[in-house]
């Protein structure tokens, strides 16, 4: 195989593993990142990679290692050694430092808002699946065919997701 017909391969392959790298890393710009530094490191050593065997599962193989490794490397950057009389490892990454309530108490006032905010015909069958209803017993309730309590509860959900659209991850 040459240089070009490799690196052609490599191209084409490349968009096969942003599904996997956002499934690692669970953000799409370290994903993007993770896939350049697989590129990289492919095409770096093409010389390694054995003609007739299985391209992407040798770039899947690069990529889940490219990931472990920069995992450690921040995990030991992250750990200190605390020099008491018992030794232990403190691990002082900021994703886990615990995160003061007021950032959910504004995404909880946000819901409740939105949902206030909700069509009366929308908001009763919602709040009523919501709190544990089963959709049979809205229907008898609300004295309505149960398509048009899923549909209801449907339109509910659709309506909050397009208002709370500023809580959802950019994947």
């Amino acid at each position: 195989m040459t240089a070009i017909e490799f690196t052609n391969q490599v191209q084409t392959l490349s968009y096969s593993l942003k599904p996997v790298a956002l499934n690692l890393t669970r953000d799409l710009d370290d994903a993007k990142d993770l896939i350049q530094e697989t590129l990289v490191k492919a095409l770096q050593n093409k010389e390694k990679f054995k003609a007739g065997t299985n391209l992407k599962a040798w770039l899947y193989t690069i990529m889940r290692n490219s990931f472990i490794n920069n995992y450690n490397k921040i995990t030991k950057r992250s750990t200190t050694l605390d020099n008491t009389d018992q030794i232990t490892f403190l691990n002082t990454d900021d994703r886990f430092v615990a995160q003061n309530n007021a950032v959910s108490s504004f995404a909880l006032n946000d819901i409740n808002q939105a949902i206030e905010h909700l069509n009366d015909e929308y908001r009763k069958p919602f709040m009523m699946y919501y709190t544990g209803y089963k959709y049979l017993e809205i229907a008898e309730h609300l004295q309505i065919p149960i398509g048009t309590v899923k549909n209801r509860i449907h339109i509910a959900r659709k309506e909050l997701k397009d208002k709370l659209r500023v809580y959802n991850p950019v994947v």
